[in-house]
């Protein structure tokens, strides 16, 4: 319906509309419908054009990370292992598979959306009620509208009434009252009371309506159009992987090509053999394992959350969620456990009041305790101990504008009116106060005592309705008109409703303060409950300000961008959809990054647009759960908060990871430099095939075990790093290349020089098959294997942790990483130790005393690093971790200090 802004004003008089409409109030001919089914095309949702499977399939197989696995495999096949070369080409054919599986998403949203749809609908052709084809309407057509049926368009209503259930476009569960003589409206069309729907259900009545908008021009329509429109942007995880995989394909090219001319320019090889060298430098610095290994880290971050109540559908939003800088949270079941219960009443005579009132607030509801209904009809059925009434004669729904319900029972004394809603709707319709079991004159006092009554219930944050019956004449018959039944009404009291909040909120709030995370509260309820509430958990304080969702809506994007970066919470009360989705992309704007909470459909262009969608899994709709990227089987906000946690753990994980990699890249490359600066003087410390074994071998389960690392201590005290910091930064690199890496490599090339030295080689001398010095060269080039293995398991014991020290966390939290040690002790034990084994890797087994020469290389890779970090921690923030951890307040990304 806003989706045609060319189309008819959909409020504007009846005679009007249906000018502009070119109709009658008895419907289209044939004929002219079917004309109009061209010109407008079905009443579906269609999907944008996207590109066929194969191309989304192909894009993924051109993505950086995976031209730089291509040239891996390419590199692992020149080297003459095409069982390698296979392997990768798996890999990245499976991770294509996987991406192409993420991107369906918004589709599989839209065909959500279109199952709310009606098949079939009764419309006025020719003068007579017809049974289409729902996918036929057109604007113009008059439908019938009878209880059960799904509403198959949006239409304005031309006699009659409805009760509505709008859930799935509002989010909100009781339904709505709607009828063709309503006053004129003004504000929002979904809550016009006069239009109805397309997807929603007729609950209640029937009615006649003309048809305003179909398909994607209606307001479900428009809702699948931002859906499609919302496209997916990169994590920054996966920008991050993109930057790092162009970084390594850089050094990697630039190193084989300088070893390339080096060693043929400078050290005069043939062309054949320096090109073999070349490809055993790239193959050095390309690390085959990182895309599965990134992956794995995310997938154990996904399943702990599952195990925590969130179902994360996307890996990359792991990583995502710790980079949170702002989370926008509805109250109700977020906040609240959706369990409203009866916490007070307040009656004019407080001898026989209270039963009398809940007794009334009983009776007027459509709620069961056996079949469910509204939380808050729940309650009042609970406090009064009863089901639902049977004897019901007369319903008059909960209408909108008139903010009130009543319904008409039968009783030995005649018809009786019960009535319930807001109360000063109920006081403008009551005459007469019940009190001592009669009545009395509802006089000025008596009013200005229910209003102070009602101030002060909801000065508690607690939702305030009033109870009010009339005894009907027993012959007189029933009035259709409410305005008419629902007059002279008798006072009978007020009742306060509460929805506590979760025991785990305020906990959960503060961690969030703690971690410089901000909260905004978006609520459908209004200002008194939602600053109660946000009061009670701990969010705010108790001066602080409440917004209405029309006072956001009103402000100019400027403005809003100033009241979103004050660096302190903020409580929008009144909050719709539209709101929701104009405050994310604001704060993204702005430079934050977006957790927000939905469950009704029109909630969908919200979720997509922030960085985190987060749907609830209990009381949302399919397709608020299908556009979110996070599902939360509990609707609890703390659960929210421990993703964060889990975000910020396997941000730090995909670090120590890199740094495991990077860490012994230098004892890799330098000795192909040593090679080639020496003109061949020096022999060859490592071969290709020991790179591969070490690249595929002894490194890939302490890499996996890395992506296990549990939190390291003060994770949630840091604050949220900035959308533009990389996983891989200066401090990772120096740390990588020179704090370990540097180590590494001397103890490396001194234990290669310390064989050769001792048996005897001088630079220059022959150590090739057939020379004395063979023997000692090969035992030479198996000690440069064994001591990268060995700094390899310094490496990976330094790089657990990235500020803390070693003691915080434990040398044996981390079984999987221990084991992963052993293994890549015995798989490197294996290798030089078996027959058949040592000529293909060009290994000989070493003496007793080459073996004392690798103990202590561990604990003094280890050592060196756990000296830097101590000094590290030692200083005052401001050096390269202090900016790593807090946030630039000229970019609007400053926090209020925690509380």
């Amino acid at each position: 319906m806003s989706g045609d802004p060319t189309g008819p004003d959909p409020l504007e008089a009846i005679d009007l509309l249906l000018r502009d409409l070119r109709t009658a109030r008895s419907g289209l001919s044939t004929r002219e419908a079917a004309r109009r089914l061209i010109v407008n095309g079905p009443n579906e949702l269609t999907r944008l054009d996207r590109p066929g499977w194969v191309g989304q399939i192909v894009r993924q197989l051109v993505h950086p990370l995976a031209l730089l696995l291509w040239f891996a495999a390419a590199l692992a096949a020149a080297a003459g292992t095409p069982e390698l070369a296979a392997a990768i080409v798996v890999v990245i054919v499976l991770n294509a598979v996987v991406a192409f599986a993420q991107e369906q998403q918004a589709e599989r949203a839209v065909e959500a959306l279109q199952a709310y749809l009606a098949v079939h609908a009764t419309a006025f052709r020719d003068g007579r009620a017809q049974s289409i084809e729902a996918r036929t309407l057109v604007p113009g057509d008059v439908v019938e509208i009878d209880e059960g049926d799904r509403i198959s368009a949006d239409a304005r209503l031309l006699e009659g009434a409805v009760q509505v259930d709008q859930s799935m476009l509002s989010g909100e569960s009781a339904p709505v009252w709607r009828r063709a003589d309503s006053p004129t409206w003004s504000a929002a069309l979904i809550d016009a009371p006069d239009l109805v729907f397309s997807g929603t259900s007729c609950t209640g009545g029937s009615a006649r309506a003309v048809v305003v908008a179909t398909g994607m021009r209606s307001e479900i329509g428009r809702i699948a159009a931002l859906s499609q429109r919302a496209v997916r942007e990169e994590s920054p995880l996966e920008r991050q992987v993109r930057r790092v995989a162009w970084l390594i394909a850089g050094i990697a090219i630039s190193l084989g090509v300088l070893v390339l001319a080096l060693g043929t320019l400078v050290a005069g090889l043939p062309l054949t053999d320096a090109l073999q060298f070349a490809i055993g430098l790239l193959v050095a610095n390309v690390p085959e394992g990182l895309l599965p290994t990134i992956t794995l880290a995310l997938a154990v971050g996904v399943r702990a959350l599952s195990r925590r109540g969130a179902l994360v559908k996307r890996l990359s939003a792991v990583e995502t969620l710790g980079a949170t800088s702002v989370i926008c949270t509805d109250k109700t079941g977020t906040l609240t456990l959706n369990q409203m219960t009866v916490a007070d009443v307040w009656t004019p005579d407080p001898g026989h009041g209270t039963r009398a009132a809940l007794e009334a607030a009983a009776t007027c509801t459509t709620a069961s305790l056996a079949s469910g209904g509204d939380p808050m009809e729940l309650a009042l059925l609970r406090a009064a101990g009863e089901q639902a009434r049977t004897d019901r004669v007369r319903l008059y729904g909960f209408d909108p504008a008139l903010r009130m319900m009543s319904t008409v029972q039968a009783t030995p004394d005649g018809p009786t009116l019960s009535a319930k809603g807001a109360p000063e709707e109920v006081l403008r319709r009551s005459r007469w106060l019940a009190t001592e079991g009669t009545r009395t004159e509802l006089t000025t006092a008596a009013r200005h005592q229910v209003e102070a009554a009602v101030a002060e219930l909801a000065r508690r944050g607690l939702r305030v309705i009033a109870v009010a019956t009339r005894s009907l004449d027993a012959g007189a018959a029933l009035p259709d008109d409410r305005d008419e039944a629902e007059r002279d009404l008798q006072f009978v009291g007020l009742i306060a409703l509460s929805d506590p909040p979760r025991r785990e909120v305020r906990d959960a709030v503060r961690r969030c303060h703690e971690a410089g995370i901000r909260i905004i509260v978006l609520s459908g309820d209004g200002p008194e409950t939602v600053a109660a509430i946000s009061r009670d958990v701990g969010i705010v304080g108790s001066d602080a300000g409440v917004l209405s969702g029309a006072e956001i809506d009103r402000l100019s994007d400027d403005d809003l961008h100033g009241v979103l970066t004050g660096g302190h919470e903020i409580l929008v009360a009144r909050a719709s959809p539209d709101t929701k989705l104009r405050i994310a992309d604001a704060l993204r704007a702005g430079g934050e990054i977006v957790a927000m909470t939905g469950d009704g459909v029109n909630d969908a262009p919200a979720l997509r647009h922030a960085d985190i969608g987060v749907a609830m899994g209990l009381s949302g709709t399919e397709v608020a759960r299908e556009a979110a990227t996070m599902v939360l089987t509990d609707d609890n906000f703390a659960t929210i908060v421990a993703a964060v946690e889990e975000g910020r753990r396997v941000f730090d994980n995909v670090r120590k990871f890199i740094v495991y990699i990077f860490g012994h890249a230098p004892p890799e490359v330098v000795p192909f430099l040593v090679f080639a600066l020496s003109g061949g003087s020096i022999p060859l410390p490592l071969t290709v095939m020991q790179i591969l074994a070490i690249d595929l071998g002894t490194e890939t389960l302490p890499a996996v075990a890395l992506g296990r690392e549990p939190a390291e201590p003060g994770i949630m005290q840091r604050r949220p790093r900035d959308r533009s910091q990389g996983v891989v930064d200066r401090a990772l690199m120096f740390r990588a290349w020179v704090v370990i890496g540097l180590p590494s490599t001397l103890l490396v090339m001194g234990a290669y020089f310390a064989v050769l030295l001792e048996a005897g080689w001088g630079p220059g001398d022959d150590v090739s098959d057939s020379s004395v010095l063979h023997h000692a060269y090969v035992q030479a080039t198996t000690m440069s294997f064994l001591a990268i293995v060995a700094c390899q398991v310094g490496v990976a014991i330094a790089a657990r942790t990235e500020h803390a020290a070693l003691r915080d966390v434990g040398l044996t939290t981390n079984r999987l990483l221990l084991w992963g040690i052993a293994f890549e002790i015995v798989f490197s034990t294996l290798l030089v130790a078996t027959p058949g084994v040592q000529g293909v890797f060009h290994m000989a087994a070493p003496e007793a005393w080459m073996v004392l020469l690798l103990v202590p290389m561990p604990v003094a890779v280890w050592g060196i690093d756990e000296f830097v970090r101590a000094a590290r921690r030692r200083r005052p923030p401001g050096h390269i971790e202090g900016l790593a951890q807090n946030r630039n307040p000229a970019k609007g990304g400053s926090h209020a200090p925690p509380r």
